[in-house]
């Protein structure tokens, strides 16, 4: 993306903007999960779903049932979020604290998969949520993949907003006697608990884990 329209761009703290590739990937791929926003009967609605990102692709899967899925798939514009959360950011004014984070909103319009590219978008949700598992298990059934639809979404309207680093105090507060600092918060995974049905059978080793701390799979 060389021109940045206008609409995507961030306008509070807009240093925090990034429109390189590079940066909306690796928030995109490290998220486990994202929400989607669109216009239903006249009300918003922001809906928490799985994805996947494939090269230039965002995918987003549901029931086929789903009200998101077929609104979204009818052509309105919809909005898809992302956000990690980094730190806790502790200043010496309630004003000044804040958290930090890297975010991810992607515009534009969806289109239902279907045909091979299904099959190959389903083993990306599979890959990005659980690396490793879509060849241990059984695959899916024709009927479950009738139950199943995916959309895809463009990564040509994307934006991340990122904000690191410690607090941004006012020089007439540095002074106060009370601490601060950044808390740095992340997501981690405990051991996995088995089923009835899992003796004799080795625990799976979620490879996103890397030294207790959940991150990208790859």
């Amino acid at each position: 993306m060389t021109e940045i329209p206008d609409y995507l761009r961030v306008r509070r703290e807009p240093q925090r903007g990034r429109y390189d590739r590079e940066t909306i990937d690796a928030i995109l791929d490290e998220a486990l999960y994202c929400h989607v926003g669109f216009e239903a009967d006249g009300r918003p609605y922001v809906i928490p779903t799985l994805h996947a990102r494939v090269g230039d692709l965002l995918y987003v899967h549901g029931s086929a049932a789903s009200r998101m899925l077929r609104k979204a798939a009818s052509g309105i514009p919809i909005c898809v979020t992302a956000t990690l959360l980094d730190g806790l950011v502790l200043a010496r004014s309630v004003f000044n604290h804040s958290i930090n984070y890297r975010s991810v909103v992607v515009l534009g319009r969806a289109t239902l998969v279907e045909g091979d590219e299904k099959l190959d978008a389903l083993r990306a949700f599979s890959e990005h949520v659980a690396p490793g598992r879509w060849d241990e298990v059984r695959g899916p059934t024709e009927q479950e993949l009738k139950a199943t639809w995916i959309l895809s979404l463009p990564l040509a309207e994307a934006s991340a907003k990122v904000r690191s680093g410690p607090p941004e105090d006012e020089p007439e507060d540095v002074g106060l006697p009370v601490w601060g600092g950044v808390v740095p918060v992340h997501l981690a995974a405990e051991a996995p608990l088995p089923d009835e049905h899992a003796d004799g059978f080795s625990p799976y080793v979620w490879p996103r884990v890397h030294g207790g701390r959940l991150g990208a799979g790859h």
